[in-house]
């Protein structure tokens, strides 16, 4: 019956001591003589070299201690040595990439590589990257960008946009700053505020209908609904409404109840500046509509021949409801409003950022509201593509407040004319 054969185990000092004898006698002769085998002292040796020409680190005998090393078969069970861990690349700031460029130019590319550091091949990709920048057919110079580890540059941007509006989430930072130029994926940005205190959020769906819809133009359909919160123990309601096709909010007011005239007021405020919608939706909320009779609302509606239409359902008047909770998780719950006056100054301020600045999942991930509203979406993603400033269009001058200049006489060269409508309708008119 063969017997099982079982590795041999040696200590620390049996190790050096063999490395030390084979050293001056030679692996084999130290083998026999300690009856080792061969193979595992020359495998001892060969750590014991890359011990020795490892840089010290403070250790007075690193260059003669040995790691457990692998198991020679059939004599040996010592685990083997921990791998050195690889070369990490080096990362060059655009200066670095610049003195070394200018001494390639000026002495050639193997003196900037002996006098930097730097790798003959890294400094020929950038030559070739500076001639096809210079040809126009790359946008970027390797001796153009900011300063310092970009992975620290990058972190600092997340974390100042995300500081700056902390009702954010990871996919919406991440959306912010595609917008602005920087593109960062969002399981980084998602561990950045991870490391800096973010608490993902445990949310429930319940699904109610997969039936979806979406108006076909601005000013097609408006949503309305209120909202209720408390100001110091003071009840507020959150009216606002929102145009369906681009989530543009066209009117958002603080009131004390729900009553019919804030609905009027608040709807006429927006009609005035935006233009009439062609449908509204609302909830069957009495300040919107009766179920007995005609409500005021209904009327006003029938006076601008706007048709209403009532959700059944919240789902149905989804939108808003969304909006209701995004208002609710970025504005409220991170602000402490000490009164009123402030409770609507910060809610005007936060529809401006809404409609103007915050970018929409609706929408691509990309637009704001206004970017569609004002018909403007073209051309910011073809700003964005191109690299180019992705700014949104600031809101026109509403519709109350614009003059036309219907008649107008003017003195040209001396003589006077009659303009109508911007045409001239007339000769000059002598004096």
């Amino acid at each position: 019956m063969s017997s099982e054969v079982r590795a041999r185990r040696y200590s620390a000092s049996e190790r050096e001591e063999a490395v030390a004898r084979a050293q001056s006698i030679g692996p084999s002769a130290a083998s026999k003589e300690l009856g080792i085998p061969a193979g595992t002292i020359s495998c001892w040796q060969h750590y014991a070299r890359r011990r020795a020409q490892r840089p010290a680190t403070g250790s007075a005998d690193a260059g003669t201690s040995l790691a457990p090393e692998p198991s020679s078969s059939g004599s040996s069970e010592a685990a083997p040595e921990a791998q050195p861990a690889g070369r990490v690349a080096k990362k060059y700031t655009p200066s670095q990439r610049a003195q070394a460029l200018e001494v390639a130019y000026s002495e050639g590319v193997t003196a900037a590589a002996i006098k930097h550091g730097i790798s003959r091949f890294s400094i020929y990709s950038w030559q070739r990257r500076a001639r096809l920048h210079a040809e126009g057919k790359l946008a970027s110079h390797p001796a153009v960008g900011p300063e310092g580890d970009r992975a620290v540059v990058r972190d600092r941007r997340i974390l100042a946009e995300w500081r700056a509006h902390p009702g954010l989430g990871p996919s919406q930072v991440r959306n912010q700053l595609r917008r602005q130029g920087l593109k960062v994926s969002l399981h980084t940005v998602r561990c950045v505020l991870e490391a800096n205190g973010y608490v993902m959020p445990k949310t429930r769906r319940e699904s109610a209908h997969d039936q979806r819809y979406e108006a076909v133009r601005p000013n097609h359909l408006w949503h309305m609904d209120f909202l209720h919160r408390h100001i110091h123990k003071q009840k507020v309601f959150i009216l606002l409404i929102l145009d369906d096709y681009s989530r543009f909010i066209v009117g958002g007011a603080l009131w004390d109840g729900e009553r019919v005239v804030a609905v009027q007021e608040t709807f006429l405020a927006a009609v005035t500046r935006h233009g009439k919608p062609e449908k509204a939706m609302s909830d069957g909320g009495s300040a919107f509509y009766a179920w007995k009779g005609v409500g005021q609302f209904t009327r006003l509606l029938d006076e601008l021949e706007v048709d209403q239409l009532i959700a059944t359902t919240p789902q149905v008047n989804g939108k808003l409801e969304v909006l209701n909770a995004n208002i609710q998780k970025e504005l409220f719950n991170q602000e402490t409003l000490f009164d009123l006056g402030e409770a609507q100054r910060r809610l005007a301020a936060w529809i401006h950022f809404y409609n103007f600045r915050r970018t929409h999942h609706a929408l691509g991930g990309l637009l704001v509201p206004a970017d569609r509203y004002f018909g403007r979406a073209d051309e910011v993603l073809a700003n964005i593509e191109a690299g180019r400033a992705a700014e949104g269009v600031g809101e026109p001058v509403s519709v109350g407040e614009r003059q036309l200049d219907l008649f107008r006489i003017t003195s040209h060269r001396g003589q006077l004319e009659l303009w109508l409508m911007g045409q001239r309708i007339a000769l000059p008119l002598s004096r």
